[in-house]
């Protein structure tokens, strides 16, 4: 009997590492021999470093770099020498969590801290990088980023230009003689879970520069920046960015990431399965058991179930789902793929009680499905 353990986290309550951990006492303590494979995921948000590092078992690299403002910060990221993987994201330097509200103002920022970090982690010897894209403050299009490995921005009189989001119609062309060498030598891979274009009512600034701080105003001037920039970058790297999927995530370090890193760009999910291998450790697997806070529509709309579901059909893998809550009715995991479902609100008292003793009702979980399903 082979059980992979493929969870995202129960968010505020148990993370993927420790879910795996519960999962296999709970089985062990019936079918004691059990072969067990943990392989905890993530979907690119919170809690996504974590479970990278659960593969790539790496350290903590802390650099001074500029937040959103220009201001000096401490910023870290994730760097495993062994096989010269840096995860960075751009959350640390260029975020809205550095922020207060109220000091919001994507026009005025620029993504050039996550330059910085991009340079630092080049420097200690990354050969691939890994960019999550998520929780950004910014609209700048990544020309702040861009500017930090050597790329000039330049007005039509040839001068650099302030690389922030309010600057881009002023740019008229992009002088790539500086971009630092090394970069060349870099396997770029970016985490981006959206499919937004650049620019337009679906675009970076019509959809996401409000929460960022832009009025009515700020917004039609960022989008027409991105619309004209995005004339630049096609003149310069014969690319429609336009046509993009996913160019307009984190205010166009979407398409930054392609035309300045030479990225590619997946989804979360797929690109954690990839870090862990995930689909070569099924073989002769007999159960995945997954997990996630809720599981609800929005589970199949590229979170990490969905990811294990996938590649559970294609192997002929029954499917066991552990969750904090189940807000679907009740063939509708069937109909998705999940063969059992389980949640900690069928054991615990109440939602407080739920959320501080998930580890114990999870190997509760374990112990009942190992009863019914595995003997």
């Amino acid at each position: 009997m082979k059980i992979v353990l493929a969870p995202d986290k129960f968010k505020n309550a148990l993370n993927g590492i420790a879910f795996c951990d519960a999962v296999a006492a709970g089985i062990r303590e019936v079918i004691p021999h059990c072969d067990i494979i943990k392989l905890p995921l993530a979907d690119g948000g919170d809690g996504t470093i974590e479970v990278i590092n659960f593969y790539l078992k790496g350290h903590f690299v802390a650099a001074t770099v500029s937040n959103p403002f220009f201001e000096s910060i401490k910023a870290s990221y994730l760097y495993a020498e062994t096989s010269q993987t840096a995860f960075i994201e751009m959350a640390e330097a260029s975020g809205v969590k550095l922020l207060q509200p109220d000091a919001l103002d994507c026009k005025k920022a620029t993504t050039l801290g996550t330059g910085e970090l991009i340079i630092d982690a080049v420097k200690k010897g990354a050969k691939t990088i890994i960019l999550g894209i998520g929780g950004s403050a910014t609209n700048d299009c990544g020309i702040g980023m861009a500017s930090a490995l050597g790329y000039r921005f330049l007005d039509k009189n040839n001068n650099d230009v302030k690389p922030i989001g309010a600057n881009l119609s002023c740019i008229t062309s992009i002088d790539t003689s500086h971009v630092n060498s090394k970069l060349k030598a870099v396997n770029f891979k970016i985490a981006c879970d959206v499919s937004n274009p650049l620019y337009g009512n679906n675009g970076a600034a019509y959809v996401y520069a409000k929460q960022k701080g832009a009025n009515a105003e700020a917004i039609a001037l960022l989008d027409r920046g991105l619309r004209d920039f995005a004339q630049v970058i096609a003149a310069k790297f014969g690319v429609n960015p336009q046509l993009v999927a996913g160019a307009g995530a984190a205010g166009g370090m979407g398409i930054a990431s392609k035309v300045f890193l030479n990225g590619t760009l997946e989804k979360g999910i797929d690109l954690i399965k990839d870090i862990a291998q995930f689909d070569l450790n099924l073989s002769d697997t007999d159960w995945i058991i997954t997990g996630e806070g809720k599981l609800d529509n929005q589970t199949f709309s590229g979170k990490t179930i969905q990811g294990v579901v996938t590649s559970a059909k294609a192997k002929h893998i029954k499917v066991a789902a552990f969750c904090g809550a189940i807000d679907l009715e009740g063939h509708e995991p069937k109909a998705f793929g999940i063969h059992y479902t389980d949640a900690v609100m069928n054991y615990a008292k109440h939602l407080d009680d739920a959320m501080k003793n998930s580890t114990v009702y999870v190997k509760e979980m374990a112990k009942q499905f190992a009863k019914t399903h595995l003997i």
